[in-house]
C-alpha cells in the first residue's frame, strides 16, 4: 500500500527508535527530563528565540498560543481554511472562550487589505481583535509558502495596531527547504511560532512552541492546565531531536516527489492538476472525467493500493513523505491511471 494521506503516517526510523531506547529521562513537570531540555534548547536556537516548549500535539500548541495572547470574547483573525478552524475541533472557542473571524485567503495566503477590512473598530459593540494567526506552509492551500515579504507586511501592520501574531508552523521547515529562508528569519516576526515534528520530519510525536522566556513560563503553566504535562518525555524528545539532526534537508526529496507526482498526474486525462502550485510536498488534483462518487473513488485508490484523502468534490490530497520513494510515486501514478481507466 502506497500511503499519501498525509506525511503523518511516517514511521520513526530504526535510526530513531534507537535514539528514543537510549534516551536520558526524568520527570519533565519538574523540569528534569534532559533530552526534552536539550530539545527545547535547540528549537529555540534554530527559531532565534530566548525559549521552547515541548508539547504533545501541533493542535495543544496553537491553542496555547491562542490562550497566551488572549482573553475571553476576544476576536482572532485566521484565514478561512486554516488548521486552526477547519481541524482543531472548535478548540479556540471551547477552550479560550474567543471567536475567530474566518477572512478568505488565495490558496490559505492572507493579503494585507482583507486583514485590514477584519479590524473591530474599538466599540462597546465589538470584540476586540487582539490576535493575527498565519499558517506556514498552509495545508488546505497545497502547501503553498507564505512569501516573507507578505509575512513581513501582515505582522507589522498587526503589531502597529497591538494584535499579537502567532504562526502555525505545522510544516515551516518544508518553508525553510523551498525558499532557503531561515527558520529563525521567519520566527521573528512572531510573537510566537509553533512546528510540528511528526509530519515531514519524521518522529512519532510532539510539536514545540518557541517565544521569549517569559511567555514560555506562562505556556508551560498553560500546559498543564490544558493536559499536557508529561513525565518521562525524553523518549519522544529524543525522536524529536533526531528528527531536527537528520530529516530537515531530506525534505528537499519529499518536495522533488510532490513534483514528479504532479508531472505525472497531468499525464492522465482524467485528472486536472497545477504543477507550478506544487511548491512543498502537497499536492492537490481534481478528477474531472468520473461518474463515481469521491468516497467511491478514495476507495477505488484503496482498492487498487493508494491512499489519498479527499478534499471536496472529486478533489483529493496526496502528500509525499519519507516513508515515499521515487519508485512508489511512478507506481501510485499507475494505479490512479488504471482506477480511472477502468
Amino acid at each position: 500500500m502506497i500511503d499519501l494521506r498525509s506525511d503523518t503516517v511516517t514511521q520513526p526510523s530504526p535510526a530513531m527508535r534507537e535514539a528514543m531506547a537510549q534516551a536520558q529521562v526524568g520527570d519533565d513537570v519538574y523540569g528534569e527530563d534532559p533530552t526534552v531540555n536539550r530539545l527545547e534548547a535547540t528549537a529555540a536556537r534554530l527559531l532565534g528565540k530566548e525559549a521552547a516548549l515541548f508539547v504533545p500535539t501541533g493542535v495543544m500548541a496553537n491553542q496555547l498560543a491562542i490562550r497566551l495572547h488572549t482573553r475571553s470574547g476576544d476576536e482572532v483573525i485566521v484565514e478561512s481554511t486554516s488548521h486552526i478552524i477547519r481541524f482543531e475541533g472548535g478548540s479556540a472557542s471551547s477552550l479560550s472562550q474567543v471567536q475567530l473571524c474566518c477572512v478568505p485567503g488565495e490558496r490559505g495566503l492572507l493579503a494585507l487589505q482583507p486583514v485590514q477590512a477584519a479590524l473591530r473598530p474599538h466599540d462597546v459593540h465589538n470584540p476586540p481583535t487582539t490576535l493575527l494567526c498565519l499558517e506556514q506552509t498552509h495545508n488546505v492551500g497545497g502547501g503553498a509558502v507564505y512569501p516573507i515579504e507578505t509575512i513581513e507586511t501582515l505582522t507589522s501592520w498587526a503589531k502597529e495596531h497591538g494584535l499579537a501574531c502567532h504562526l502555525d508552523g505545522a510544516r515551516l521547515f518544508n518553508a525553510v527547504v523551498a525558499t532557503g529562508i531561515s527558520a529563525a528569519e521567519y520566527a521573528r516576526h512572531f510573537d510566537t511560532v509553533s512546528f510540528c515534528l511528526s509530519k515531514g520530519l519524521g518522529a512519532p510525536v510532539g510539536s514545540l512552541i518557541v517565544s521569549t522566556q517569559d511567555n514560555i513560563d506562562k505556556l508551560r503553566r498553560l500546559r498543564k492546565l490544558f493536559g499536557g504535562g508529561m513525565r518521562q518525555a525524553g523518549i519522544l524528545a529524543a525522536a524529536g531531536l533526531y528528527a531536527l539532526e537528520h530529516n530537515i534537508a531530506r525534505l528537499k526529496e519529499d518536495h522533488d516527489n510532490a513534483k514528479n507526482l504532479a508531472l505525472q498526474l497531468q499525464q492522465i486525462p482524467a485528472v486536472f492538476v497545477d504543477p507550478d502550485r506544487v511548491e512543498t510536498n502537497i499536492v492537490v488534483f481534481e478528477v474531472v472525467q468520473a461518474e463515481r462518487s469521491t468516497p467511491a473513488l478514495v476507495e477505488a485508490f484503496k482498492e487498487a493500493g493508494v491512499l489519498v484523502n479527499a478534499m471536496g468534490n472529486r478533489v483529493f490530497r496526496a502528500v509525499t513523505h519519507l516513508d515515499v520513494c521515487d519508485h512508489d510515486i511512478d507506481k501510485a501514478v499507475q494505479l490512479v491511471s488504471s482506477v480511472l481507466s477502468a
